[in-house]
């Protein structure tokens, strides 16, 4: 599936990111599915990261002893604010068709616990944040063998991302 925002929604996404940093930030994609395998972004709605470790036993997570994680390497939309979303999307007309995520110091590639939570048919917008600025982002979906597949990205107002776009460092 093709992803489509707008810059001003980049924008607001990116802004979150950098700001979260050095925690993982996360938000809902708020738009349609269209038959030719579009995802159209209407809207962006941040959430707070509500990772906590009682998720890991609740969820049947890897065994935080052996690998202890944070909010630095880790996030979690509360139910809660997916519910608002949901019922704000039906107001709307449009549906939650997507989730975004920032991967501090790390790059923009879904991580084994992001394919085990992950959902079909939703597009993943991940955002690479290194020293407290995005560098790089990529959009995936998963397939039917529950595998992340990169899709393209197109940012309207004429910027057209097709693969992984990298921002040089400085």
């Amino acid at each position: 599936m093709t992803l489509h925002l707008s810059a001003a929604q980049f924008q607001q996404i990116r802004r979150h990111a950098e700001g979260t940093y050095p925690e993982e930030c996360c938000g809902l994609l708020l738009g349609t599915l269209q038959p030719d395998l579009k995802t159209m972004v209407s809207e962006v709605w941040p959430v707070q990261n509500a990772w906590d470790a009682s998720l890991v036993s609740e969820y049947g997570l890897p065994d935080p002893s052996t690998a202890p994680h944070s909010r630095g390497d880790r996030y979690w939309v509360d139910p809660k604010d997916l519910l608002k979303a949901q019922r704000y999307g039906r107001e709307q007309q449009i549906d939650v068709v997507g989730i975004y995520h920032s991967h501090p110091d790390h790059p923009p590639k879904p991580s084994e616990c992001d394919r085990q939570m992950a959902w079909p048919r939703y597009s993943y917008l991940i955002l690479s944040v290194q020293k407290g600025d995005v560098c790089d982002f990529s959009s995936w979906t998963l397939d039917e063998q529950h595998q992340f597949q990169l899709d393209p990205l197109i940012i309207q107002d004429g910027i057209d991302i097709p693969e992984p776009f990298e921002i040089p460092l400085a």
